[in-house]
């Protein structure tokens, strides 16, 4: 083999190991939310997710103010092209462009942008123009990037419901309805092709919630239960999130994609809820979202793909008190609008709860000690810290 043979297949190789966007570093992500009047700035969500080591998030948007104060934080993020932007988009590759050079380009490489979710839950609702539109959307979205030198820097994804499965019990068994399947098999062929995973909002709470006499709280809670078994592929499943992974898997493998990956896109547990909400409580909340937490920690994969790690977005990072719907609506955060936590499940928050002391108070503590100290001596010197 001469050099110059050997130098096009370095170059062959390094191009299809390279080819692969990994927009998702780690296993535990959350979304950041805002539709909300009253939560932190976004320099202080930036304090925020440093404080509880969280490197990967997902904004519905490309929000300016959010884009900036990320810049030099190490976070990685996925901005959103949001459904009413979609028509528009789907025109032709310079309305993409222009987008992008508007929204992305110019907060890189000082904002780790690595990936743009084009639309959210479009497919399986009932807008079927919006349903038509999405895939030339992101492929206009990628023709972009693709100009712009950024494809193999920036994913191209669109997240999906549970509505557009047919069935998910067992997980061997789901499908994609009819109805979705002519628009999210063209979808998934794109996306197979540029190196794109399946997400997917998998949520156990609205199943529990909508079916709480036919499924075992435990078991969607991530408590100890009997479990469920999969007769098709004689596995167990001892919690309702790794059955929803999987029954994602199953019909991708289906549709003609086994080797797509998945990445949970949203779940979450409101901590409060209407009187029909079954199970919407700080309780359950906690529960949930403790032990989802390690879980995604151990990064471990599901009965049907162990060798892949799981990875979530978790919804979300605020409770959001604009939100239209039910109450559950305005109560999936793990941090309050002040800052504080919700409940605990491990992180610290930018104002205490009553259960635990701040910074400040810790500081005010070491200033009285030192003050009194310095009182008995006769000195006024050397008190603050």
């Amino acid at each position: 083999m001469t050099f110059s043979s050997f130098f096009l297949w370095l170059l062959l190789i390094f191009s299809v190991i390279s080819f692969h966007v990994n927009a998702f570093s780690g296993t535990y992500g959350i979304n950041y939310g805002r539709i909300a009047d009253n939560i932190p700035s976004p320099e202080s969500v930036v304090t925020l997710l440093k404080a509880a080591k969280i490197k990967n998030i997902r904004i519905y948007d490309a929000n300016q103010a959010v884009l900036k104060a990320f810049s030099g934080s190490g976070i990685e993020i996925i901005v959103g092209l949001g459904n009413e932007n979609l028509k528009d988009i789907s025109v032709g590759e310079d309305r993409a462009m222009n987008w992008i050079k508007a929204n992305v380009d110019p907060y890189l490489p000082g904002t780790k942008i690595r990936g743009i979710a084009v639309g959210n839950e479009i497919l399986g609702g009932t807008d079927l123009e919006l349903s038509e539109v999405l895939l030339p959307a992101a492929k206009n979205v990628y023709s972009a990037l693709e100009r712009l030198g950024l494809a193999k820097l920036i994913e191209v994804s669109s997240p999906h419901s549970e509505a557009v499965f047919a069935n998910s019990f067992p997980p061997s068994a789901c499908v994609f309805r009819e109805d979705v399947s002519q628009f999210m098999k063209p979808l998934l062929q794109f996306f197979s092709q540029i190196g794109s995973p399946f997400y997917i909002n998998a949520y156990p709470f609205l199943a529990y919630k909508n079916d709480p006499e036919h499924i075992d709280l435990n078991y969607a809670t991530f408590k100890s239960n009997r479990g469920i078994h999969d007769a098709k592929t004689n596995l167990h499943y001892d919690n309702m999130f790794d059955a929803m992974v999987d029954a994602a898997y199953a019909a991708l493998e289906k549709a003609g994609f086994p080797k797509m990956d998945v990445i949970v896109s949203e779940t979450g547990w409101a901590s409060r809820g209407d009187e029909n909400e079954a199970g919407a409580d700080v309780k359950n909340a906690k529960t949930y979202n403790k032990n989802l937490r390690k879980r995604l920690l151990k990064k471990k994969g599901t009965p049907y793909r162990p060798k892949k790690p799981v990875k979530a977005y978790i919804f979300a990072l605020f409770n959001e008190n604009l939100k239209p719907g039910p109450t559950s609506e305005r109560n999936f955060g793990l941090f309050k609008a002040d800052g504080s936590i919700a409940y605990e499940i491990g992180f610290t928050g930018l104002v205490p709860s009553a259960a635990s002391p701040s910074l400040h108070s810790f500081k005010h503590w070491i200033w009285s000690w030192r003050l009194a100290n310095n009182l008995c001596r006769g000195s006024f010197t050397n008190v603050l810290i």
